[in-house]
């Protein structure tokens, strides 16, 4: 800061200081008594003053590089004396020195210059509503008679600068709306006339000072929209002159301090959006003098007293939304007849809405949604007619409660100022009133997932004003009245899932500011009309899905050139994709599947770079796969699966995500990621080559012959040997490890105790023991009841079939007692490994009366599940020492660890093959065949021998059970249909509704706006698909049909990856 006085006492004065001194002197008499001199200060100090005014507001145009309404023209015009500058305003006593600069809303871009300190005399900066950047000069604290400071609506940084707690005559300190950072300077708490503080809008952090306790003038306090951190200061309380304290849209916790109810000149209290907690104080709501009650969005609690509009009779805004609230709407709100707008959105409030809220003349804006309010007859609904008497509102938002029955024609006489009207998410039935044509300003008309029946009344066309009509998810029917297309000021039309039928109406197309429209969901037949594919102004989307539109897709479709989603899929279109959609270059979401579309992709659909969700699938698509779609660099997702696609699939961009692509059906495509474990594509090697070729694979099938006649004959004469050792009797029979007697077993299941029985099978019990070992193992001991015909035997061949085998997911068996029990009776008992999570039939299907969690499998778990036991077949099958036919896949045998890994158990029904390289003879000791209802194979009942086959025909049908949630012997089957033809039927378009609905529950059709749950949720229908696929053809009625096991291993383990990767 420059500071220059005239006469100086300084010792250290230079001489042509005092040169200066003794000429002003000698010619001040001599200027003072000249009648002809123009009248000017009397002292030197004014003739400095000016000179430093002057250049200070040269300095401060000279920092300013835009000034478009040429509000400083003024200041260029050298006859003009500064004092009479547009905004400048010098002091009457002091006519050189300025004492205001007012330059607001003037679009000033550039910064402030430090040398605006040198206007010692400023008493005013207002510089508010411009363009100016930079910092705050530190040298503004010069101004020690600054009184009104505002440098609000710009865009300066950096810090409040501390130096300003030196400019002890501020009133008013407005900085809001910037982008100043750091913490709120302490210095400013030193500014004892401080009445105006507001620093809104801005990045500041750090609590609120302490300092601050000592601006005991302070009226306002605006710390709105900032980063401040820690909890509401107590001391705020003993600040008596507040009026309004505005602490809201910041990182505040913790509770709202009690003493805030001594401040009872309070008129507006804003604490909106922070991170507070508990209850309000009681006390606060005495406080009269209260008009403006904001605390929404944050985690307050309690009930709202049901004098609050007595107490706090002046209260004009009452926010109270998203907190825990509970309790009733108080109907003493109507005693505060000033109340202009009420939000109690999204709390745990209940009742009836109270009908006096009619009372309340000044009512704009009833805010109610998202809370748990009833209304069940015509009494209830009440509060509707009541509210026709506020003349003034213009938002009714009663969305996502509990309101029931019919819709009161009263509707339709709400004031006809209303802008707002919003009932969606409810239970209402009834129609809508055709009256309702007048609400004539009406903007929003939301009525979205009701039980509304009847037709759209064609009266819906008058209302001029409609920017968004809802009607989705009602039971609206008949045809869409065409009069909706009189709407000109219509952005969004929403009718999606409703029972609407007829065609499209063409008038739609006059809707020129039509930016989204969802019809999705409903019965529409005939053609898509070209007047709505003219619409320019769709830029949101185009929802046609789930209907039974028909014919070509008309190449008018390329007009829709700033469409962002387009979704045609489920219908009955047909005919080649048309080139010109290549002209939808904003396209980001395109779902045309599920129609009869042929021919290739167009080339034109490279054009689409932009492109996050394709989806072409269950159409009858041919040719290649295009290469251009791995260069689609914001592709997610990629569903070309059932179509009739051919040739080499692309490796690069999504091709390379398996988790982003699904191909399944198209038979004829090859390649790609081995991932996809498709067969390699055919060799495009010269004839010669491949004449070679033929030949060395000639020679190889030659050679692998006689080596395999070999080993026939070796493995035939090893087998005739072993053969002749086996004996079975329960010496040869008896398991190799820690023997157990009929006492030990006695004692460890509590003798065999009903409590510790765990399951009933065919040939006997199984109860669970706890062994007297080291380690005291819970063991599960399986007593055969040799009463029943063949248990000894099933006994024997249970010991057979276990004796040799392991693999983690057959049970393991620990030990078995052969002998007699304490009354001589022959006593025969397997001691098997204990499965912590019981019976896969306990999980699919639980009993009602079982005293366990309801306990559900997820998609993932059914997964692994089907491949452990697909594992433990294929070993049984084809890679134990003798192949093994289990003959009872079901899932009361199909046993879970604790961590959910399946094991096969009871092999009371096993069968060895006789010969390991022939699965469909088997040795001739082997009694008939036996198994379970709904999972024996067909073949079996006409006499064919015991073969692998068979065992996969049970799996498939266990497969089939487990994503269905169907037993083979539900009611609901006969001879006329099986659980394989159910699933058959629904195969694979509508697999969705024949799904176990623990697996999957049934939602609501939504527009899902996340991309990522739309591939999530398309990648879970691929991998039920894949699975149901393999259920299928492992229960074909015709054994050849069926599945290897190995196969079943390796497309199963295909199906999770799927999932794996979502």
């Amino acid at each position: 800061m420059v500071h220059m006085g005239c006469l100086s006492n300084s010792p250290r004065a230079p001489w042509w200081s005092s040169l200066i001194r003794a000429t002003l002197l000698l010619l001040c008499p001599f200027v003072l008594s000249s009648p002809q001199s123009p009248a000017i200060p009397s002292t030197a100090t004014s003739l400095v003053g000016n000179n430093s005014d002057h250049l200070a507001l040269i300095s401060f145009k000279s920092n300013i590089y835009d000034d478009p309404y040429g509000a400083l023209s003024s200041w260029d015009n050298k006859s003009l004396h500064f004092c009479q500058w547009k905004g400048v305003t010098c002091d009457s006593r002091h006519p050189e020195r300025v004492i205001a600069l007012d330059l607001p809303s003037l679009r000033l871009a550039g910064t402030i210059s430090p040398s605006m300190a040198n206007l010692t005399f400023l008493r005013r900066l207002i510089l508010q509503e411009n363009r100016l950047h930079g910092s705050i000069p530190q040298d503004l604290g010069y101004l020690h008679g600054l009184q009104h400071l505002n440098l609000s609506v710009n865009s300066l940084g950096g810090q409040i600068p501390s130096s300003l707690g030196n400019c002890r005559q501020l009133i008013t300190l407005d900085l809001q709306s910037n982008l100043l950072n750091g913490q709120v300077p302490h210095e400013l708490g030193s500014l004892p006339q401080l009445i105006t503080l507001i620093l809104n809008a801005n990045k500041l952090t750090g609590g609120i000072p302490t300092a601050f306790s000592n601006l005991s003038s302070l009226d306002s306090l605006g710390l709105y929209n900032n980063r401040i951190t820690g909890g509401i200061p107590p001391w705020l309380g003993n600040l008596s002159s507040l009026t309004a304290i505005d602490l809201g849209r910041n990182s505040l916790s913790g509770a709202i301090p009690p003493s805030l109810c001594r401040l009872t000149s309070l008129v507006h209290l804003h604490l909106e959006i922070n991170q507070l907690s508990g209850m309000i104080p009681p006390c606060l709501y005495n406080v009269s003098s209260i008009r403006a009650l904001i605390v929404g969005v944050n985690s307050l609690r309690g009930t709202i007293p049901s004098d609050i509009g007595t107490t706090l009779f002046q209260l004009q805004y009452l926010d109270m939304i998203y907190n825990q609230f509970t309790g009733l709407i108080p109907s003493s709100l109507s005693n505060a007849s000033g109340l202009s707008i009420i939000q109690l959105e999204k709390n745990a409030l209940y009742g009836k809405i109270p009908h006096n809220l009619g009372t309340l003349k000044n009512l704009s804006v009833l805010g109610l949604f998202e809370n748990q309010l009833v209304a069940k007859d015509a009494d209830d609904w009440g509060f509707l007619a009541a509210l026709t008497n506020c003349s003034k509102l213009t938002v009714l938002n009663i969305r996502n409660n509990n309101l029931a029955g019919v819709l009161p024609n009263s509707i339709s006489n709400l004031s006809t100022d209303i802008r707002v009207l919003i009932f969606s998410n409810n239970q209402i039935s009834g129609s809508l009133p055709s009256n309702i044509e007048n609400l004539k300003n009406l903007n929003v008309l939301d009525m979205d997932s009701n039980l509304l029946t009847g037709n759209l009344p064609a009266s819906l066309g008058n209302l001029n004003a409609l920017q968004v009509l809802n009607m989705s998810h009602n039971n609206f029917s008949g045809q869409i009245p065409p009069s909706l297309g009189n709407i000109s000021q219509l952005t969004r039309l929403y009718l999606k899932g409703n029972l609407l039928n007829g065609s499209i109406p063409a008038h739609l197309g006059n809707c020129r500011n039509l930016q989204l429209l969802d019809l999705s969901y409903n019965q529409l037949t005939g053609t898509i009309p070209i007047e709505i594919l003219s619409l320019s102004s769709l830029s949101i989307g185009l929802h046609f899905s789930h209907n039974a539109l028909h014919g070509f897709l008309p190449p008018e479709i390329g007009n829709l050139i700033n469409v962002n989603e387009l979704d045609i899929s489920e219908n009955r279109l047909y005919g080649e994709i048309p080139d010109t959609i290549g002209k939808c270059v904003v396209l980001v979401y395109l779902d045309m599947s599920g129609n009869f579309f042929k021919g290739v992709i167009p080339t034109s659909l490279g054009n689409l770079k932009g492109l996050q969700f394709l989806d072409l699938s269950a159409n009858s698509l041919s040719g290649h796969i295009p290469e251009y779609l791995q260069m689609f660099h914001s592709l997610q997702f990629l569903n070309l699966s059932f179509n009739n696609l051919e040739g080499e699939v692309p490796q690069g961009g999504v091709f390379a995500n398996m988790s982003a692509i699904s191909l399944i059906g198209n038979r004829r495509i090859c390649g790609g990621n081995h991932e996809l474990h498709l067969p390699p594509c055919p060799s495009t090697k010269p004839h010669g080559k491949i004449h070679k070729v033929a030949i060395l694979v000639m020679i190889i099938i030659v050679a692998s012959g006689v080596l395999g006649v070999t080993l026939i004959l070796f493995f035939i004469l090893y087998w005739s040997r072993k053969n002749k050792k086996r004996c079975l009797s329960m010496a040869t029979t008896r398991i190799e490890h820690t023997r157990v007697s009929y006492a030990e077993l006695v004692t460890a299941t509590d003798m065999f105790s009903s409590a510790n029985l765990i399951g009933v099978g065919s040939f006997g019990s199984v109860y669970k023991g706890v062994m007297d070992w080291d380690d005291e193992k819970i063991v599960a001991v399986k007593v055969l009841n040799l009463q029943q015909q063949g248990a000894s035997s099933s006994f024997i061949a249970e010991c057979e079939a276990l004796r040799s085998i392991r693999h983690r997911n057959l049970v393991k068996i620990i030990t078995a007692c052969s002998g007699v029990d304490f009354r001589g009776n022959d006593f025969k008992a397997l001691v098997l490994e204990f499965m912590e999570n019981g019976s896969l039939e306990q999980w699919l299907h639980p009993k009602v009366n079982e005293q366990i969690p309801m306990r559900n499998l997820n998609l993932e778990q059914r997964v692994s599940i089907a491949i452990d036991v697909a594992s433990a077949m294929d070993y049984l099958h084809h890679h134990s020492p003798v192949p093994i036919v289990h003959c009872d896949l079901k899932p009361s045998n199909i046993l879970l660890d604790d961590d959910m890994t399946a094991h096969v158990s009871d092999f009371g029904l096993a069968k060895f093959l006789s010969e390991p390289t022939n699965s469909f003879s088997i040795s001739a000791s082997l009694v008939a065949i036996k198994g379970s209802v709904g999972y024996i194979a067909p073949e079996y009942g006409l006499g064919s021998e015991i073969s692998t086959r068979g065992d996969v025909y049970s799996y498939g049908i266990l497969l089939l059970e487990m994503f269905t949630g169907k037993r083979p012997t539900d009611e609901i089957f006969n001879e006329s249909i099986d659980l394989h033809q159910f699933v058959e039927m629904a195969f694979p378009t509508q697999i969705m509704n024949i799904i176990d609905p623990q697996l999957i529950r049934k939602e609501k059709y939504e527009i899902v706006n996340d991309i990522r749950e739309r591939f999530k949720r398309y990648k879970i229908l691929e991998c039920l698909i894949s699975v149901i696929s393999i259920g299928l053809q492992c229960s074909n009625r015709l054994p050849k049909e069926r599945m290897h096991t190995g196969d079943i291993v390796k497309n199963l383990t295909a199906a999770r990856n799927i999932i794996d990767r979502v």
